[in-house]
């Protein structure tokens, strides 16, 4: 696992997995990301969220928190983590992304970023699943 990647993994909580999507893009859009989707599909939904001038100089403009969305209700996966900001990411169905640009390797200024905004989207995930 990339430093700044973490996976949730979630059983038996039956959740509607596109309320949980619009609970974490509702909760980032607050926290004032600008946030974009990923068609759902099969394979899932991927959320992308970057702040205008949010640490710069530390974190490269075309970064990105991508939040990953994978699996049933009965049975599915939350993937945080940092990747480029895909700019045609609302069209575009998680089969035809490639994992290695949405789930980069990143630098220690980059993780200290990462990981103090994971820390409290883990936390608010791990509230809206139950």
């Amino acid at each position: 696992m990339a430093l700044g990647d973490k996976t949730l993994h979630f059983q038996d909580k039956n959740t509607d997995l596109g309320d949980l999507e619009q609970k974490i893009e509702g909760y980032l859009k607050s926290d004032g990301f600008t946030v974009q989707t990923s068609a759902p599909s099969e394979q899932g939904v991927v959320i992308q969220a970057k702040k205008g001038g949010f640490l710069r100089g530390v974190v490269d403009a075309d970064r990105a928190l991508s939040v990953m969305i994978s699996g049933s209700a009965a049975d599915f996966s939350v993937r945080i983590g940092i990747g480029k900001w895909l700019e045609h990411l609302a069209v575009a169905a998680v089969e035809t992304l490639l994992i290695s640009d949405l789930f980069l390797v990143i630098d220690v200024a980059e993780s200290a970023w990462n990981i103090e905004i994971e820390e409290k989207l883990v936390k608010q995930v791990e509230s809206f699943v139950g």
